[in-house]
């Protein structure tokens, strides 16, 4: 099975099928499109599929005429239909694993992907698993959904685990050079993966099985967490001994060892850091060991936004204005620069809350015109235009993500008040004539 495998891997005919075709999905699609693979993409929204069989690509990092060139090829079809996995010689699965609302994993939409592969599976595939889930996964959860094929893993299939780390809208990394971790069920199936990976992308490093792929990613987002929740703590006590971290920053970086620098905000976003440390946390309980570290970065994290609502506050008394009946503007719905990515992102609590403490809260964004349904939210709102007059009419604006577009310093001449989350505002806008800014 795996020699057939690994000549049609070699040759680049092997097929490869990828279910979900988002911010991970979709990059991984068109990499493979691009090594010379036939690629069927693969997702459950049919709004997706017409518009990349457009050639129209909806995230904006990933260029239109990269999905424009994939498609016209004819060697990458997008569809909603899964019974074509059967078509596929290798299916990576790309979907989401989101928390319910105890801070729970849940790992729906990866059994529900396992389910419809299992009707359609036959003997030679791999399936290869990327969606960031807790040690044991794939091998304790998905081999036996698969086998409700009538098919054995290892006989008839195989199975593996490779961790996806995209970076939306990195410019010195991509999906083709990021090194490419891979760790099978068995020794098989990772060989097999490895080869499959090894044809498209620059650099494999192949691991000793499933779950050691599994806890790596874990431990990389941990890492951040970690490290990111001890800043944002250090931010809040040097601002009550009137000292700047972010100065603080700056001077230790200059140590050429022994320091990484990481940086505050107004609270996590994204896909990865804000959830995928607490699935570690709750396997870790399974089997009676307790995460400190990532229940207590966790919780200085998730509180970011709270404080920057009420540094706002402050800020509004100290211009005799008390939160209620103030308009105060939000600068950025994306979790990151630069990207119209808004998953997990801060702001929108933020805007929440300062809506609960009875403010006027607009935002501005040119990369997301309106607001849409998220996880939790549902606010409503639509872009209000970049420039100094709108910005001039508020009470307060508050910067929640440092969009290289925010950084003109015209568009903060009239303004009174800036609350900045990000660090972001250019020193000649806090002279004399500017608006008084106040970090948080």
């Amino acid at each position: 099975m795996i020699k057939e495998l690994e000549a049609r891997i070699a040759a680049r005919t092997a097929r490869v099928g990828v279910i979900g075709q988002g911010y991970v999905g979709l990059p991984l699609a068109l990499v493979f499109r691009e090594a010379g693979f036939p690629v069927l993409g693969l997702d459950v929204d049919p709004a997706k599929i017409a518009a990349i069989s457009r050639g129209e690509s909806y995230i904006k990092h990933i260029g239109p005429d990269r999905v424009k060139a994939a498609v016209e090829s004819g060697q990458y079809t997008a569809t909603t239909d899964f019974e074509r996995l059967r078509e596929c010689d290798a299916i990576l699965i790309c979907v989401p694993t989101p928390l319910g609302p105890h801070r729970e994993p849940d790992n729906s939409y990866i059994h529900s992907t396992a389910e419809k592969i299992a009707k359609q599976l036959r003997p030679g595939q791999l399936v290869v698993l990327e969606s960031t889930t807790y040690p044991g996964t794939t091998d304790e959860e998905v081999k036996p959904l698969l086998e409700k094929s009538g098919l054995r893993f290892g006989e008839d299939f195989l199975l593996a685990f490779s961790p996806e780390r995209e970076d939306p809208g990195r410019k010195d990394f991509s999906t083709k050079t990021i090194p490419k971790v891979v760790g099978g069920v068995d020794e098989a199936s990772t060989r097999a993966a490895a080869a499959l990976y090894g044809a498209a992308l620059e650099n494999v490093v192949p691991v000793s099985s499933a779950r050691v792929a599994e806890s790596c990613k874990l431990l990389e987002n941990v890492f951040r967490s970690v490290n990111i929740a001890l800043v944002n703590e250090l931010k809040v006590i040097f601002d009550r001994m009137d000292i700047d971290v972010w100065e603080v920053i700056r001077a230790a970086s200059t140590k050429p060892f022994g320091f990484m620098p990481f940086y505050p905000g107004p609270g996590l976003g994204g896909h990865c850091i804000p959830l995928d440390p607490f699935y570690l946390s709750w396997k870790a309980a399974e089997h009676g060991e307790w995460a400190r570290f990532i229940e207590l970065a966790g919780e200085i994290n998730t509180r970011m936004p709270r404080y920057v609502a009420q540094k706002v506050a402050d800020a509004l008394n100290g211009d005799h204005k008390s939160v209620k009946g103030s308009r105060v503007l939000v600068l950025g719905l994306a979790y990151k620069a630069n990207i119209d990515d808004d998953r997990e992102s801060p702001s929108y609590e933020i805007i929440e809350l300062l809506r609960e403490g009875g403010a006027d809260v607009d935002y501005c964004d040119p990369y997301f015109p309106k607001t849409h349904r998220t996880r939790k939210h549902d606010l409503g709102l639509s872009s209000v235009p970049l420039d100094a007059a709108t910005f001039a009419s508020y009470d307060a604006v508050v910067v929640a993500t440092a969009h290289e577009l925010f950084k003109d310093p015209k568009l903060f001449r009239g303004v009174r008040l800036v609350v900045d989350t990000r660090n972001m505002l250019p020193a000649l806008v806090q002279g004399s004539g500017g608006p008084r800014v106040v970090k948080a």
